[in-house]
């Protein structure tokens, strides 16, 4: 019997529950996938938790990878048994799922399940920030708050691939040479640093071109302050938090943004050329390969795994 991992309430990881559900056939415009990987990103902690909301109960995770059981009538350019990728949906937490036909990209030969199925989402939201956002190119200086997580990480590297310098702040020492590994050019090191005064002092007090915030809370302030004139802040989470109100005052002629990389992939016409993209870089070796794998089944010690901070790069769930 088809199952998801679903919640019924908003709390903590063990409000996941394993539920039996019926999958129907897919209808027009959709196809039916059997899923081998379900990618992990902390988005999904957001839904459990009720940050960004879902009609409940739900299932939560939003990309994955399998072969193609079914189709939809007037589905097109997709055959049964094709592998598949996809990512901005949410409901992956299964091991069957009914997708739009778009949203289902045909995975290429010398690509993994695993390392599409866990890193696309990440991928995508790299790609939009660094060239759609605010187009990255030689010689720009950025910030990169988290270097040694999974969106960090990924993010230095596709930077230096455009020939960027990257500080990346961190942690601790450990996670300093993780950062390091991926190419990051300069790593703050410990949470009472100011990297105002950092980011000041490795730019000859001039600011980064483009700041990456994941934290929020009292860092996005921070993180606004680090940037140019006619630079950008984007705020892409808040692990630490919901930021307060920051005056226009602070911006300091540059700009502030909240980009969406769920929004982004609704996008049809951005959506095909951004996977597309990400696949590119894959190859180059932008994504690493997942560094833990749990059974779908065990989605709740996933998320307290995510949550405790001891999860590093990419992780998945398999069903």
């Amino acid at each position: 019997m088809p199952y998801q991992m679903q919640f019924s309430t908003l709390g903590a990881p063990d409000v996941l529950e394993r539920r039996e559900v019926h999958v129907p056939a897919p209808g027009p415009g959709e196809v039916l996938i059997r899923q081998d990987v379900v990618g992990l990103n902390f988005v999904d902690v957001y839904h459990r938790t009720g940050v960004y909301p879902l009609a409940l109960p739900a299932a939560p995770g939003v990309e994955g990878a399998g072969v193609i059981e079914a189709l939809g009538p007037d589905v097109t350019g997709l055959t049964v048994g094709q592998r598949v990728a996809y990512a901005g949906v949410v409901g992956a937490y299964a091991d069957q799922r009914i997708l739009p036909a778009w949203r289902a990209i045909p995975l290429p030969d010398d690509l993994s399940a695993e390392m599409a199925g866990s890193s696309l989402l990440r991928g995508m939201t790299s790609y939009m920030l660094l060239q759609k956002l605010y187009p990255v190119s030689a010689g720009m200086q950025l910030l990169v708050h988290t270097g040694a997580g999974g969106l960090g990480s990924v993010v230095t590297r596709w930077a230096k691939l455009l020939g960027a310098e990257v500080i990346a702040t961190v942690s601790s020492d450990e996670k300093a040479e993780l950062a390091r590994a991926h190419g990051a050019d300069h790593v703050i090191v410990g949470r009472g640093v100011d990297p105002v005064r950092s980011v000041e002092e490795l730019t000859d007090g001039k600011g980064v071109h483009l700041a990456i915030d994941g934290i929020g809370g009292a860092m996005l302030a921070k993180s606004i302050a680090c940037v140019r004139p006619f630079g950008m802040t984007a705020s892409v989470g808040q692990v630490g938090g919901v930021a307060p109100p920051v005056p226009l005052s602070a911006l300091r002629s540059n700009a502030l943004a909240r980009p969406s990389v769920m929004a982004f992939s609704t996008d049809r016409e951005a959506y095909r050329p951004a996977v597309e993209a990400v696949f590119a870089v894959m190859r180059r070796g932008i994504l690493d390969r997942p560094s833990r794998r749990y059974a779908l089944g065990e989605a709740a010690a996933a998320h307290a795994d995510i949550e405790a901070g001891r999860l590093v790069g990419s992780a998945l769930l398999v069903p």
